[in-house]
């Protein structure tokens, strides 16, 4: 008893030293991704991702012990090293470095370390995914080449010789995506480079260049997912899959693959026996990211059959879990198990990201990991019976894992702790869940962040998340712990649209915002001013993208938030048809269009509520956000300063963007956070 009572002293004491988070405390989260399981299962290998001391953020290849009993180790330094993939026989590591000067080249480096040697360099451009073919000869990757004029040496070239800018010349739909910038005429194209002879062939382009791809199990063919038609944007139903294949002299032969329904597709994945092909997506018009489930689907190429695995369950492949201490997973992620007897993906539910699986001929879908994680999927080993993976928790950043396959719930090993030091420092709150009832009787799931100190009645933040389509849960999120520690208690919810519920869930809202998402947004609010641990008359909402339309459509119905914040929102849904990177395929998921019959989206736009709104409100947006346009937040602006309501605006410059809170420059993330803070301690104290 006495020693029980020295070991209670002890871990009180070491409580006691715990400090409050700081929005400095984000630069020094350590971030992995991609993490890939060596063919032995005996290793991992993954992305490493810091701030580096010149306010950029550095990434390294490291590999860790997948029996976890030895510390990770680099193996190579960066700072810009990407996509690191291990060759089948697991001797060698190719990766993507990109330079200072934004040419990026294919490196190998032996798996024991090493200099790495350079396989291809290419002009300045980007490159997505890299492949190893199974048979060791190839490499397939995504690669566009930035215009001459747009290139680095043609910058530097200008400002020597005092020139303008040049301007851009669009001819196309499609010349921009957030995040990505302005690429204009230019697409990406599906290449493969000899490892051995070093030479390179291009061997499939399509319009937008959002395709995926995959090795055929012999290396002789690559099944592709793309959309031909050079207006894909408005047209989804065209994403077809297409086998390239190579003759014995490399030359290759694009092919159609026939007697598939029509749809969006992605992710197709060759069983390891090549009889098969799985991929994710959906049947009909709607693209990937839309209100019904994205479905699993395998095709059985002997019987030419294709069969969806998923339709009874009510899951969705693209229910991602929204955070701000990593990249979000809006791509599916399905793997075969090595013996082709099952298909694995990472299947979002109820604010978890859990390992599921289905027999690939059909049947019950299985879970292999509990609710209260957010996982994303890595590769299996060999033989199957290790699958890597990047795991979190509400307290616990992103970690690589290990997950051992042997049972129905499959036993999880930590990889890697570059987190720990910093974790073991800070009073975290642990999210409380709670369902909530809506009034028309819709349960409504919630959850709330009590400050620890926390004694009688304290200030409170409703925090709505963005999509809609997308969902808060159980993920590292720095903002809610920094929230908390500054005293305030933090709510969230997944209220009607969001993923995570089934697809009834999801369309709820479909072309008509403001109507369900908003009853289960007031019931979260009726519940908050009833909570006995809440000042009510100290109640904020903040919210960005789709959160930042609803903090404007909660202002302009609800008059009794003390402050609110609306970042990088929506707040004219008819203006911004017409300026986002996404357009709106007319009487698809809005009746009408914005040019033709605009009623549908002017009903459901806060601004056309704002002469009611009185609220004083924190504005923050990047001029350089694609997705949702800085002249949404310049609109709720103008209106709050004709109606004299105290207001902040806050613009981040161009070479931000609508991802700011999660990928912008280290500097302005903290900026953010403090604009943050700073206004709820002016209207909260």
């Amino acid at each position: 008893m006495a020693a029980r009572t020295t070991t209670q002293k002890r871990t009180a004491l070491a409580g006691s030293r715990r400090r409050s988070i700081t929005p400095q405390d984000l630069l020094k989260l350590v971030g992995v991704g991609d993490p890939r399981m060596s063919p032995d299962g005996r290793q991992v290998l993954f992305q490493r991702k810091i701030v580096g001391a010149r306010n950029a953020y550095e990434t390294s290849v490291w590999v860790a012990d997948a029996d976890c009993k030895r510390a990770p180790r680099a193996v190579t330094k960066g700072p810009k090293d990407t996509l690191a993939r291990w060759s089948p026989d697991g001797t060698k590591i190719a990766f993507i470095r990109n330079d200072a000067a934004l040419a990026p080249r294919i490196m190998i480096v032996s798996h024991k370390g090493g200099a790495p040697r350079e396989l291809l360099s290419m002009p300045h451009g980007a490159v997505r995914d890299l492949a190893w073919s199974p048979c060791g000869r190839r490499l397939a990757f995504g690669f566009r080449a930035t215009q001459a004029q747009w290139s680095a040496q043609a910058k530097k070239a200008r400002e020597q010789h005092g020139l303008s800018t040049p301007p851009r010349v669009i001819e196309n739909e499609n010349y921009r995506h957030d995040s990505d910038g302005y690429f204009d005429g230019q697409r990406f194209a599906l290449q493969v480079l000899d490892v051995e002879r070093g030479n390179v062939e291009e061997v499939f382009t399509d319009t937008l260049g959002r395709y995926s791809f995959d090795w055929s199990p012999d290396g002789n063919a690559l099944v592709v997912a793309g959309n031909k038609n050079p207006r894909a944007s408005w047209s989804q139903l065209d994403t077809e899959l297409f086998i390239v294949s190579f003759g014995a002299r490399a030359k290759h032969e694009t092919a159609r693959m026939t007697g598939i329904a029509k749809g969006p597709k992605s992710q197709p994945r060759w069983s390891p026996d090549g009889f098969s092909i799985a991929w994710a997506g959906r049947v009909g018009a709607d693209s990937m990211y839309g209100t019904a489930n994205v479905e699993l689907f395998v095709h059985d190429c002997r019987a030419r059959k294709t069969t969806c695995l998923t339709t009874k369950s009510d899951l969705c492949l693209m229910a991602s879990t929204l955070s701000d201490a990593g990249d979000p997973a809006f791509e599916p992620q399905l793997r075969w198990f090595p013996d082709s007897s099952a298909i694995f993906f990472r299947a979002g539910w109820h604010g978890s990201g859990r390992v599921a699986s289905v027999a690939a001929r059909g049947g019950a879908i299985a879970f292999h990991t509990n609710l209260g994680a957010e996982i994303s999927l890595g590769t299996f080993s060999a033989d199957g019976w290790r699958l890597s993976c990047v795991r979190s928790t509400a307290t616990q950043p992103g970690e690589v894992h290990v997950l051992e396959v042997k049972r129905g719930i499959f036993a999880a090993r930590r990889a890697t702790k570059f987190n720990d030091a910093l974790i073991a420092k800070l009073e975290l709150v642990e999210p409380k869940e709670r369902w909530i009832t809506a009034k028309d009787g819709y349960k409504v799931h919630c959850w709330t962040m009590r400050p620890r100190a926390a004694k009688g009645r304290v200030p409170a933040i409703l925090e709505v998340h963005g999509g809609p389509h997308a969902q808060y849960g159980m993920t590292f999120f720095h903002e809610f712990q920094l929230l908390c520690a500054q005293g305030y208690e933090v709510w969230f919810s997944n209220p009607r649209g969001s993923k995570g519920y089934g697809m009834k869930h999801t369309a709820a809202i479909r072309g008509k915002w403001g109507t369900k998402d908003w009853m289960d947004v007031q019931a979260v609010i009726a519940t908050m001013r009833k909570d006995r641990g809440i000042d009510r008359a100290r109640m904020g909402i903040m919210g960005g993208s789709y959160g930042g339309y609803m903090a404007n459509w909660a202002v302009a119905h609800d008059h009794n938030f003390r402050a609110a914040i609306s970042d990088r929102c929506v707040s004219n849904l008819v203006s911004h048809a017409g300026n986002s990177d996404h357009p709106e395929v007319p009487n698809q998921y809005w009746k009408g269009a914005a040019f033709d019959q605009p009623q549908a989206l002017w009903r459901a736009s806060p601004i056309a509520y704002f002469k009611n709104a009185r609220t004083p409100m924190l504005l923050i947006h990047s001029e350089g956000d694609l997705r949702c346009n800085i002249e949404q937040s310049e609109q709720i602006h103008t209106a709050l300063c004709t109606m004299n309501v105290p207001t902040r605006f806050v613009r981040y410059p161009r070479e931000t963007s609508h991802g700011l809170s999660r990928m912008g420059p280290p500097d302005l993330r903290i900026h953010r956070l403090g604009e943050i803070i700073s206004w709820w301690k002016r209207w909260m104290e």
